[in-house]
């Protein structure tokens, strides 16, 4: 059988002089990928009856944008015949980047692609940036940071229903219009990822990603409570092993940079492996009962530090000691923000600052549902489903955590703490420190409230969603939330289950703003500036915010 590409390429990392590119065929098949005089190849591995690839590229020059191409079994398939898009390039920077600047283009939530949605949605944000990008001259930006909801397995396209329809006729243990097993999250992948304009951006944009709960399931993860209700579901064990598995195959796995890779044990299980099916499977299950895999990454690009943190399926859920990461993934990502940067930028799937009511409303929830009485326990559990109280605000431990990492950096510089054993040489504090999230369906710029002594300013960046909608009645939820009076009475709320104060104070600078939007965090040299653009009827894009953060 003559492989054919499926999805791909994706240019996912650039490190110096070599790049990752992942593809999907339709057969096993020798994948080699040319750039000029740089060059790579692998053979496919095969899971679950589809077949992958992740080509190392290298010798690629310095400071260069080259034009690729893939082949398959020696037969050129990207770029396609008769494309009429621009050619897929990579590119390097220089090797002494530190006077470069850096563009990283980030957001969240995009439902499917708008061609076959069957909601009456805004246009989508990341098909008209793509769009813009092939018709202008602007220049192509260094990273892409997706934050979450990437696919949606549990609200599907009318496409995908159909085809769980097809595939479902003599019956099926489990929700009806949601996807339960690997096959079924593939043609989530195979719609949103081929969308042509899509699959242009990803070729030609290298790009990192976490998930959020919509890979998985709403509400995922949000309380022990939850867990163990989830697990009474028959179903479920065949959800979270393909969810936590295509995960790692679509998109984790291109998060690794070539020396990461050649440490990952489980990759390397699966190159080794004739059929990959069992050690992904046996891997997923493993790692939602007992944890033990990272998920977090940490990157540099030029002088901006970027670290992806887990805010999903690593949480430590035991009502006394809740936490968004178990202590030693803390402590990897506190070790992570010690050395030479100008700019610090945290990718979080979930805001780490939202309106100060929401905030305190969470907060307040946290707390009584460790309540010793039953009715009130699980008052509180029904209210945090039903309304998501589930973000750092409602993981007090590690909200406050953040916040004291951040001024500590923000003072002293990126060291770590003078009694850790070999501390290492101090740090000036960065010119800027930069939260990204998604998740909560609207855009907002926060500003951290530290006092002098920390000169590093902190700001909430919240972009969200690329291609969803918030319902138009928790608008004015969302906008109330960042009043004063309301957030002293979500305040005094909090008091009353004897909740402390934030350790940090914040206030929002722009926003909110509901349009599907595309977020894009400029660093030149010490300066730093954030731009919102949402997308106008016409499917173009306009500024909704632009923010200077080094200021």
């Amino acid at each position: 059988m003559t492989a054919e590409l499926l999805i791909g390429p994706l240019l996912r990392r650039v490190v110096g002089t070599r790049a990752t590119i992942w593809v999907e065929t339709s057969a096993p098949a020798q994948v080699q990928v040319r750039a000029g005089q740089a060059g790579g190849e692998s053979h496919t591995f095969t899971a679950f009856g589809h077949h992958y690839a992740l080509v190392v590229v290298e010798g690629l020059a310095p400071g260069s944008t080259t034009p690729y191409e893939v082949f398959l079994d020696g037969s050129v398939v990207w770029p396609e015949p008769d494309s009429q898009y621009p050619v897929s390039v990579i590119r390097t920077r220089d090797r002494d980047d530190a006077a470069q600047p850096v563009r990283l283009v980030f957001g969240s939530c995009r439902e499917t692609t708008q061609h076959v949605t069957a909601r009456k949605l805004p246009p989508d944000a990341m098909d008209a940036y793509a769009r813009r990008l092939m018709l202008t001259d602007e220049p192509l930006p260094d990273l892409l940071m997706l934050l979450g909801d990437q696919v949606y397995a549990d609200l599907p396209s009318p496409a995908v229903k159909r085809f769980l329809r097809r595939r479902r006729k003599h019956g099926h243990e489990g929700p009806a219009h949601e996807v339960i097993n690997y096959e079924e999250y593939t043609q989530l992948y195979l719609e949103s990822w081929r969308d042509p304009e899509m699959r242009w951006l990803y070729a030609s944009v290298p790009s990192v990603m976490i998930f959020d709960d919509h890979e998985i399931i709403d509400d995922w993860n949000s309380s022990a409570a939850w867990r163990n209700d989830i697990r009474q579901q028959p179903w479920w064990t065949e959800r979270i092993a393909s969810g936590l598995a295509s995960y790692w195959v679509y998109q984790h796995l291109g998060n690794m940079d070539p020396d990461e890779l050649a440490a990952d044990p489980v990759y390397q299980k699966v190159l080794a492996a004739e059929d990959a099916t069992e050690v992904l499977h046996e891997f997923a299950i493993d790692v939602d009962a007992n944890g033990g895999y990272q998920w977090s990454y940490s990157l540099d690009v030029g002088r901006t530090r970027l670290i992806v943190l887990d805010n999903r399926c690593s949480r430590v859920l035991e009502p006394e000691n809740r936490a968004m990461l178990p202590p030693a993934e803390w402590q990897w990502f506190t070790d992570q923000v010690h050395g030479d940067y100008d700019h610090l930028v945290v990718g979080s799937s979930l805001p780490w600052l939202l309106p100060p009511g929401i905030h305190h409303l969470e907060a307040w929830n946290e707390r009584i549902a460790t309540s010793p009485r039953p009715r009130v326990s699980a008052f509180a559990e029904r209210v945090r489903r039903a309304f998501d109280l589930e973000h750092w605000a409602a993981f007090h431990r590690s909200f406050d955590a953040l916040a004291a990492l951040f001024a500590r950096i923000g003072e002293s510089g990126a060291a770590p703490p003078s009694d850790r054993v070999g501390a290492g040489p101090a740090y000036p504090p960065p010119a800027s420190i930069s939260v990204l999230s998604g998740d909560v369906h609207h855009s907002y710029v926060a500003r951290a409230l530290f006092g002098t002594r920390v000169a590093a300013p902190v700001h909430q960046l919240t972009c969200s969603p690329v291609h969803n909608q918030v319902p138009s009645f928790m608008r004015p939820m969302l906008q109330v939330g960042w009043w004063r009076g309301p957030a002293t009475v979500a305040r005094a709320l909090a008091r009353t289950a004897r909740v402390a104060a934030p350790t940090v104070r914040w206030r929002k600078i722009a926003g909110p703003y509901f349009g599907n939007a595309l977020g894009t965090l400029d660093h030149d040299g010490r300066s730093a500036q954030v731009t919102i653009e949402g997308t106008t009827t016409d499917g173009a894009l306009r500024t909704v915010a632009a923010v200077d953060l080094a200021g």
